[in-house]
């Protein structure tokens, strides 16, 4: 039977490789890197999907290449969102997850894919999917079968039983139907939760380390894991070479997982000065998903909650942006972040204008969050973030210059992932 399935796969594995082509990028204004200065009219010249030369001026079309005529737009890298959830929509109820299958949460995230793409995002962190679903999207958006973002997916987050990113909300015999296992108790099932992972492909661990907004508990936003339990899952994680990304609102929750090692805590909502000096001496980075409250804001006006789910956003709206307006004061790196699927996809460069009008950064400042600062917490700075030769040909094209009206970012006129244009 082996011999035969290998057989039938041959004619598949002989098929000729689409041919590379060159594209040349006519770009009126540059932003190669937004720590330093743009450039006016340059020449980006991609071969196989990677950066061979960027040249000022526009510069003759060399025969047979493919010319993009950006002469008239601001060019600038691809950006990333470190936060996102491809296979979910904003205000869907609880119970869908008893109904909706995972295959169907594929289809789900190949729409939202394109939609995250075409808003110029060419790199994402998906920090929490179904089951395969995070890594069948990696998977088709890599080998060009879907239009998307190059992806890292942490696959399901890892939970305490009965806490934030477990299966709540439902009659005992449907929880057991549902329960995956993504949950554990005590550091040596932590560690183990985080070896299994590994083994299915995880770019990185994903941990509730509090309570969830979102989630069907009325128990608040406090610590989750022990400080044991959260201290193993980071030794593990980096023993494998895996970083560790943490949702944590509560002060105290903050302070544990950043003195456990997290490479960032995600919302961040209540740290305070101590949660923040703990991130500070861990060098644990602040991704705050401002929003992932805008989001929360429109379905608490739609009253798309639960009672217990209205009471925690409630808790939250006054706070959004006051940590990371601190944590940015204290020189805690700020990564740019959404949570997408708290609000509808495509819209996350809003996050843009959050972080410049209620967090106090630079435009410059916030482009870099979303570009060589997003590359370096995802391991790829040597990859995407900037236009330079032997960097993914990750470009986007916008019209006016971001640099001094960030809300340019928000339509996008033109996408590249990895050579290929996204439509």
């Amino acid at each position: 039977m082996l011999r035969r399935f290998l057989f039938l796969l041959a004619p598949l594995a002989a098929a000729a490789p689409v041919a590379a082509e060159t594209v040349v990028v006519h770009a009126g204004r540059l932003i190669a890197d937004a720590s330093q200065r743009p450039s006016g009219p340059a020449t980006i010249t991609v071969f196989d999907g990677k950066i061979q030369s960027v040249v000022a001026g526009l510069a003759p079309v060399p025969a047979g290449a493919r010319l993009v005529d950006l002469s008239g737009k601001t060019v600038l890298p691809g950006l990333i969102d470190a936060h996102v959830h491809l296979a979910g929509e904003p205000g869907e109820a609880f119970w869908q997850q008893a109904v909706d299958t995972d295959e169907y949460s594929v289809i789900v995230g190949v729409k939202n894919a394109r939609l995250t793409a075409k808003a110029g995002f060419t790199t994402v962190r998906d920090v929490g999917s179904p089951s395969q679903a995070g890594y069948a999207l990696r998977r088709g958006s890599s080998e060009g079968l879907i239009n998307g973002p190059r992806i890292l997916s942490s696959g399901p987050a890892i939970s305490i039983i009965g806490g934030h990113g477990d299966v709540t909300g439902f009659r005992p015999e449907v929880l057991q139907a549902l329960q995956g296992s993504n949950t554990c108790t005590g550091a040596e099932q932590c560690a183990a939760r985080v070896r299994e992972a590994s083994r299915l492909g995880a770019d990185l661990i994903k941990i509730t380390a509090t309570g969830g907004v979102l989630s069907q508990q009325a128990r608040g936003l406090g610590q989750h894991f022990t400080d044991a339990e959260m201290k193993a899952i980071v030794d593990t994680a980096h023993s494998l070479g895996l970083k560790v990304a943490a949702h944590a609102h509560s002060a105290r929750g903050v302070e544990a997982a950043a003195r456990a090692g997290v490479d960032s805590i995600e919302h961040g909502t209540f740290a305070d000065a101590a949660a923040i000096r703990a991130m500070k001496a861990s060098g644990t980075v602040f991704v705050p998903t401002l929003m992932a409250y805008t989001g929360i804001r429109e379905g608490l006006a739609k009253n798309v909650f639960t009672p217990q789910v209205a009471d925690k956003v409630r808790m939250t709206l006054n706070e959004v942006g006051k940590a990371a307006r601190a944590a940015r004061a204290a020189g805690v790196a700020i990564v740019f972040g959404t949570d997408s699927a708290v609000y509808e996809h495509g819209r996350n460069a809003e996050e843009f204008r959050q972080l410049v009008e209620t967090v106090g950064m630079t435009p410059r400042e916030a482009i870099a969050s979303a570009t060589t600062g997003a590359a370096r917490l995802l391991g790829l700075e040597n990859e995407v973030g900037r236009i330079a030769p032997g960097f993914s040909a990750d470009l986007i094209a916008v019209t006016g210059d971001p640099l001094q009206n960030i809300r340019v970012l928000e339509k996008v006129d033109f996408v590249m992932v990895r050579g290929r244009t996204i439509n």
